[in-house]
């Protein structure tokens, strides 16, 4: 399980759901299209793979859509993944679970390192607020 990768200010309340923000849990910038299997569980109840999205900018990409993409989630920047769900106000559960290609990691001959990722963490609907600049959105 990873420590960090879910801030305080993490889950917030959007007008068509909720955002859950997720920090790159690796040592370097990774391509989007290297973001695998994601899969999110607010409160026990997982998001539906159909109503999950990656917003990027002023797109929203299916989660499965990622490998498609030619952009990058660098170190400091936070993926905003949305669900269109409404939660009430209070403390949630959230689980983010993924898969992380690892392009230039060999895991034997010609097979790309995939590290599996899990972050868990019990955060408030829109209760947490970092300083400006603490980190970014993935655009």
């Amino acid at each position: 399980m990873l420590s960090g990768a879910l801030r305080s200010d993490a889950l917030t309340s959007a007008p068509d759901g909720f955002r859950l923000r997720l920090s790159l849990p690796w040592i370097r910038s990774m391509p989007l299209s290297s973001v695998l299997s994601l899969e999110a569980t607010v409160a026990g109840v997982p998001v539906p793979a159909g109503s999950l999205d990656v917003v990027l900018g002023h797109r929203r990409v299916p989660a499965a859509g990622l490998e498609r993409e030619a952009g990058w989630w660098f170190v400091r920047d936070r993926l905003v993944l949305a669900a269109p769900h409404r939660l009430d106000p209070g403390m949630h559960a959230v689980r983010v679970s993924f898969e992380l290609l690892v392009p230039y990691l060999q895991a034997g001959p010609g097979r790309p390192l995939i590290l599996p990722f899990v972050a868990e963490a019990e955060v408030e609907l829109d209760g947490g607020l970092l300083p400006a600049g603490a980190a970014r959105d993935v655009a």
